[in-house]
């Protein structure tokens, strides 16, 4: 199984602003965390998109184009790219020149997106929020496929035999489908083949598993070879020497990143007594020691079979302890489970 890391660059929890200074510390950082990401042998990083004041990166292209000469071996991806908002064409050109400088290490993770404001900021209308993106990531597995492209589309001008370039230094570029859950999500992604990414950012691990079962049974009926599907499993994920240290040094900037998005969706606030909870053998956060993650990393590769882990660090953590949480999670963890996932 591949192991991996992936962020959505928070801001800090006491410098949630767009000031210069704050958002280049943020992204120098950043920088860091995935140069060691590469230097401990880990396979993937990935860099979110937003469009909010508390997240410093809404171009994820960017960030991993620097990445890519700075790292060796470490696949580079978007997590995610929100395409429905996006030109397929421009994230194409974008992701095949990462492809180039990286030597074939780039990806896409595609979605509709957890937040609405790339929608407004780009003029589109949220009725049109699914049709959006059926429509351009039908478009981009075209110009993925092919060098020459027709195609004809209601939200975006046509392609009339037109090259489009440059060509990524794979033959195609992988493309994931990043999903929160919802039954459509699993049976878009299993029509189409495409490898899946899950996002467990609440509940019980468990209560997926009929939603895994439907996007590879909807796969296998469409004539996909099942075997060979690729499924990745997303975590917010924090460690440290001990237990205790873990939840101690994560709760705060987590509970004030979740409450603050919270306020605006309508959740309750989560406190610690909940955090706790939510940190036992089978809930949603992977928050604790190297053996306790690796305990649970293993738990919910039974649940679903997947191909891939990736553990979502930041949450608005110091640097320094993300940066020991990577280095545990490359060093400690990943060789235990890329060695009991190969039994």
């Amino acid at each position: 199984m591949e192991l991996g890391l992936y962020t959505f660059a928070d801001l800090p929890l006491t410098d949630a602003s767009t000031t210069r200074t704050v958002t280049h510390k943020r992204i120098t950082d950043l920088m860091e965390e995935i140069k060691l990401a590469d230097e401990v042998g880990l396979d993937v990083f990935g860099v979110g998109e937003h469009h909010r004041v508390d997240y410093s990166v809404s171009s994820p292209a960017v960030i991993l184009g620097a990445a890519a000469v700075t790292t060796k071996q470490i696949k580079l991806s978007s997590a995610v790219t929100v395409l429905s908002s996006d030109d397929p064409v421009r994230v194409y050109q974008d992701f095949a020149t990462v492809d180039q400088l990286s030597g074939g290490r780039a990806e896409i993770m595609a979605g509709r997106g957890s937040f609405i404001e790339s929608f407004l900021l780009f003029g589109y209308d949220l009725q049109d929020y699914d049709e959006l993106f059926t429509e351009k990531l039908e478009l981009l597995l075209k110009l993925n496929e092919n060098e020459t492209v027709n195609w004809k589309g209601k939200h975006r001008p046509s392609i009339n035999d037109l090259g489009v370039y440059p060509r990524p230094y794979q033959k195609q570029i992988p493309v994931w489908l990043a999903v929160g859950g919802t039954p459509a999500s699993a049976i878009r992604a299993g029509k189409l083949g495409l490898p899946l990414a899950l996002a467990l950012i609440g509940g019980a691990p468990e209560r997926f598993v009929p939603f895994m079962n439907l996007y590879r049974e909807t796969a296998k009926k469409a004539g996909h070879d099942v075997n060979t599907l690729q499924t990745s499993i997303n975590s917010h994920v924090y460690l440290a020497e001990n237990s205790q240290k873990a939840a101690d040094d994560f709760y705060p900037s987590y509970a004030t990143m979740m409450n603050r998005i919270g306020r605006e969706r309508g959740w309750s606030p989560i406190n610690r007594n909940q955090f706790d909870q939510m940190r036992s053998a089978n809930g949603s956060l992977i928050v604790g020691s190297p053996q306790e993650v690796i305990d649970k990393i293993l738990y919910e590769h039974e649940l679903f079979g997947n191909t891939r882990f990736l553990a979502q660090m930041s949450m608005g953590a110091p640097h320094d302890g993300l940066l020991k949480s990577i280095e545990l999670f490359g060093t400690q963890v990943a060789p235990v489970i890329k060695k009991e996932t190969k039994k």
